[in-house]
């Protein structure tokens, strides 16, 4: 039985790089070596298309204006991306489902390596938020930027970000109690950039 991997990469707009592994075994073994295959693989696609996407992000948000006035210092060294949806189904508080977006974005991931200086020459005080919401164009004007930055309990926040997006839609029920003005819900996506 053999066991092959392929994946091609592009190494640029113009050229392109197939690459394979093999591996033959004279009979089917109980538990197939697929870990030893794998680590065998040569990694260089892989990060290379990391590095351009991190090069590529690099660019884009150098021309991203901040909320803080005369903001100078040059675009942050992007780690990861952390993304989340918010929903307010009673009350039409579109600034309510922001925030529940960035809760959910975060809420599930842990950061040790800026408390633990785990980057050479970068510590927790360095830690750098982009944050990017797709609203409702119609509900933009209602959002309350600063209550959606509250949610984010460390991190120097350059910018946020208001774009197109989201959702109104139908709760399918009308709760006057609940403060409803009417049945919408308002959907809220949000994408954290989080580095340094």
């Amino acid at each position: 039985m053999s066991i092959c991997f392929r994946w091609v990469s592009n190494l640029s707009s113009s050229t392109t790089e197939t690459l394979s592994t093999c591996k033959t075994y004279g009979s089917l073994p109980l538990k197939p070596p697929l870990f030893s295959s794998i680590l065998h693989l040569p990694l260089r696609p892989r990060f290379q298309l990391l590095i351009r996407a991190t090069a590529a992000m690099e660019t884009d948000q150098s021309a991203v204006t901040s909320t803080t006035a005369n903001y100078t210092d040059p675009p942050m060294k992007l780690l990861f991306v952390e993304m989340g949806v918010g929903y307010d189904q009673h009350g039409q508080d579109i600034t309510s489902a922001a925030m529940r977006a960035c809760r959910d974005a975060i809420s599930s991931n842990s950061i040790p390596a800026f408390r633990r200086e785990s980057i050479p020459g970068v510590s927790f005080e360095q830690m750098k938020l982009l944050i990017k919401l797709g609203v409702p164009h119609s509900l933009q004007h209602s959002l309350d930027i600063e209550r959606v930055k509250s949610v984010f309990p460390y991190g120097k926040i350059l910018n946020v970000e208001v774009v197109d997006g989201g959702l109104v839609c139908s709760s399918g029920v009308y709760v006057e109690e609940m403060g409803d003005k009417n049945d919408d819900c308002y959907i809220v996506n949000a994408a954290v950039y989080v580095g340094y």
